[in-house]
């Protein structure tokens, strides 16, 4: 059938108009920018809110109209972190009531006019898998004098650890969605990686943090002897960091049976159990043993046990080095002789607290090393739990039964 320019002109009339009201409809119905063609938006997301010590309960709050720079993601899980876990117990932090949830990604369903890039500088889009890192105010000492090290920020934030806010109730990925809004939040495309990997993240960019650190002092390298105290999910992630780093003789000590299983199968040549090895002076002898008798060349503290930090230093050479990054909450103080500890010994101590937005992309990197080399460390999640039993995924992680405790949506 031939057509004339006039039939063609009424036809092109007639689709646009069809379009731009399917276009009307979906936008009447929307809370915000749509996530594809004809798609809309949820108009409300449920959170997992802590309202109390050791009571979480279930919120809906309306989703907030997206603005100019805001990106709404669908969570899909997000891990449970010690931190996460001391403020349920008993709110150090005075943030109650707060949706909690720190370690969390997801898929983005919508994003402002103005969100071209994520923090590295790589497109996004709807549809990529993201993660967050840490907000900077921008303002303080540090950030405009030292923007390396926003992790020492003096109003550093994190989405998870911020407090109820009636403009963004959607601000911790214990929730079916999350609302980047505030000034200063990083966030981080990870396509690449699958949903255990992008909940380890985090977790893994604590420890590649505190590797950075301790590279500082130059003791670490192919044949550097390592001790890790602590096995739980941050000791365990800071022995895999270590060994896709080349570092292969690596000295655990815990006394969780299961925790030290899960180290040898990361990588980890000599485990020690204090429940077996009870005093100082064994444990000593146990990792003078595994060092040809000259002690550990570096160690790495993950407790928040003050008398365990105190040992940490009997476990190290002269000249040797130790990262302490255990204590992330107040857990108390310790004892220790500073002649014999570390004066006579010239040990090299940092300090490590938690991660830059630069940090990032090295992680994303390390979790790449990790798969190529097969160190097993999504075995590490060993319980996921619904929104709806956040008190139960808690209670899991405080009976240390599992290792990685984790919300995954479903």
């Amino acid at each position: 059938m031939a057509l004339n320019p006039s039939d063609i002109e009424s036809i092109v009339r007639r689709v646009v108009s069809e379009m731009n009201a399917d276009k009307s409809e979906c936008h009447k119905n929307c809370t915000g920018s749509c996530s594809g063609a004809g798609a809309q938006l949820p108009k409300t997301a449920k959170v997992a809110m802590l309202t109390g010590t050791k009571k979480i309960e279930i919120k809906e709050f309306a989703v907030p109209e997206l603005q100019d720079d805001d990106i709404l993601v669908k969570v899909e899980g997000a891990g449970i972190c010690g931190t996460d876990v001391h403020e349920w117990k008993g709110d150090p932090f005075g943030l109650i009531p707060v949706v909690l949830g720190h370690e969390g990604t997801g898929e983005v369903i919508a994003l402002g006019k103005n969100v071209k890039y994520d923090t590295a500088g790589n497109p996004i889009k709807v549809g990529d898998k993201i993660v967050t890192s840490v907000i900077s105010c921008g303002e303080c000492n540090i950030c405009r004098n030292h923007p390396a090290n926003t992790n020492l920020c003096d109003k550093q934030g994190v989405f998870g650890l911020i407090g109820h806010n009636d403009d963004n109730p959607l601000n911790g990925w214990f929730g079916t969605h999350l609302l980047i809004r505030d000034k200063g939040a990083t966030y981080f495309v990870v396509n690449d990686l699958d949903l255990y990997e992008r909940m380890i993240l985090e977790l893994a960019c604590v420890c590649v943090h505190a590797l950075k650190r301790a590279n500082g002092t130059g003791l670490i390298n192919f044949n550097t002897k390592v001790v890790i105290q602590g096995l739980g999910p941050v000791g365990l992630v800071m022995a895999s960091v270590l060994r896709a780093a080349g570092i292969n003789h690596i000295i655990a000590i815990d006394g969780t049976e299961k925790r030290l299983e899960m180290a040898k199968k990361l990588g980890v040549k000599t485990v020690i159990n204090f429940k077996e090895a009870k005093t100082l002076e064994e444990r000593t002898a146990l990792v003078k043993a595994a060092t040809n008798g000259n002690l550990a060349d570096f160690a790495f503290q993950c407790t928040g046990v003050p008398a365990a930090a105190s040992d940490i230093y009997s476990y190290i050479r002269r000249g040797g080095g130790m990262c302490e990054m255990g204590f992330f909450v107040n857990n108390g103080e310790y004892t220790i002789n500073p002649h014999f500890s570390m004066c006579n010994k010239e040990i090299n101590i940092v300090g490590s607290w938690d991660y830059s937005a630069d940090d990032y992309p090295t992680t994303i990197a390390f979790l790449r090393q990790a798969r190529e080399m097969n160190i097993p460390i999504k075995e590490l999640i060993t319980h996921t739990y619904p929104l709806e039993k956040m008190n139960e995924a808690m209670e899991m992680n405080v009976s240390q039964q599992g290792i990685k405790i984790c919300y995954v949506a479903e």
